[in-house]
């Protein structure tokens, strides 16, 4: 038992080492050989948690993936209204990727030059499941609010899921100068009124 937890806390040390190492140096590609040097361990031993530099990548995608989606559910059991979740869904991956600067290089896939295909479609897939999450949340206001989308719901959710990724783009080009959630507040207020009307001035 005490074996197993010692080799979770391990593979965890590596994968906060790898996520600092992609804030503190933008731009840069890293080595096995100073991930190793920064956990305090030899090559070696890095690869018995992991089998390759592909799968340390995949394991903070993994917590990506987790630490968002995980909230999104929360945020669609708390609150009922489409406007709100579509801000509360938006805002909870601009202030995620603003707290860990590293993970944005992934996400942004400025990290992933060179590496494996694999890991550039498990980010595309991360973007996609939002966008078609938010493009639910669009759908669904019909039934809940007797509102639909001005547009399309697969049109405004593209929109929304392009405005945090270029969110996350600018963050990582200006090496974390430029906050995700910075203009937000004003740019939710435009964005806010042109996504759904009642249903009733359908044909207006």
């Amino acid at each position: 038992m005490s074996d197993n937890s010692e080799q979770i806390s391990r593979r965890d040390q590596i994968l906060q080492a790898l996520a600092q190492m992609l804030e503190s140096n933008p731009g840069a590609r890293i080595t096995t050989a100073s991930l190793a040097k920064a956990v305090g361990v030899s090559e070696a031993a890095l690869y018995r948690h992991f089998p390759s530099k592909a799968k340390m990548f995949e394991g903070l995608i993994a917590f990506i993936e987790d630490a968002v989606f995980s909230r999104i559910t929360r945020i669609l059991q708390d609150f009922e209204l489409a406007d709100e979740r579509c801000e509360r869904t938006l805002t909870l991956v601009l202030t995620f990727a603003e707290k860990n600067p590293g993970m944005c290089r992934l996400l942004s896939g400025d990290a992933l030059a060179g590496e494996t295909e694999r890991l550039r479609q498990r980010i595309q897939q991360f973007f996609e499941r939002i966008e078609t999450q938010l493009k639910q949340i669009l759908r669904e206001a019909e039934m809940r609010e007797k509102k639909v989308p001005v547009q399309t719901a697969s049109a405004e959710a593209n929109l929304l899921t392009a405005v945090i990724e270029g969110r996350i783009r600018q963050y990582v080009r200006s090496e974390f100068k430029e906050l995700p959630t910075q203009y937000w507040n004003e740019q939710w207020a435009l964005l806010s009124p042109t996504l759904l009307r009642d249903k009733d001035l359908g044909g207006l």
